[in-house]
């Protein structure tokens, strides 16, 4: 009996000292067609904010470049701004400049990728910098939003 009692405490002891963690995620993944898709390479670019390096040394900011994968099988890619793009800082305005593919995108269509290039599908690069204003760069904590907009050209 003792042996019993002795060792229904161990085994509670046990579970009384066991510590437990865990952890929940989410995990999703997005298939494009294969007959059209412009996608970043690092899916997680789009989900979080893009940080642009100052350089105190130089007093410049460090363009945002990333890496696309695109594909139209049916003919060329345009691509075009939604809306001018700048960081504010409540007061301040730097505007921003966005290539994609190098070619600069403005608020008009713009042919990014070519119809051949296009239709084997091809990895291009997106850039965006900072226009130094005139009287260079004022402090502060500066925001904003580049938004993009990609078409296929059907030939």
């Amino acid at each position: 009996m003792q042996v019993t009692l002795c060792a229904a405490l161990l085994l509670a002891c046990n579970h009384a000292l066991a510590v437990r963690e865990e952890q929940t995620f989410h995990v999703s993944v997005t298939i494009p067609t294969s007959e059209f898709y412009v996608l970043p390479v690092n899916p997680g670019f789009l989900e979080r904010e893009q940080v642009m390096a100052w350089n105190p040394v130089s007093a410049e900011l460090s363009p945002l470049r990333e890496h696309f994968d695109v594909k139209n099988a049916s003919g060329s890619i345009s691509a075009r701004l939604a809306a001018e793009p700048f960081l504010f800082n409540g007061r301040e305005r730097i505007d921003l400049k966005v290539w994609f593919n190098g070619e600069s995108l403005s608020l008009l269509d713009t042919p990014v990728v070519g119809e051949q290039q296009a239709r084997v599908g091809q990895r291009v690069r997106l850039e965006i910098a900072a226009t130094k204003p005139a009287e260079g760069y004022v402090p502060g904590q500066y925001y904003g939003t580049v938004q993009l907009m990609f078409d296929a050209v059907n030939p």
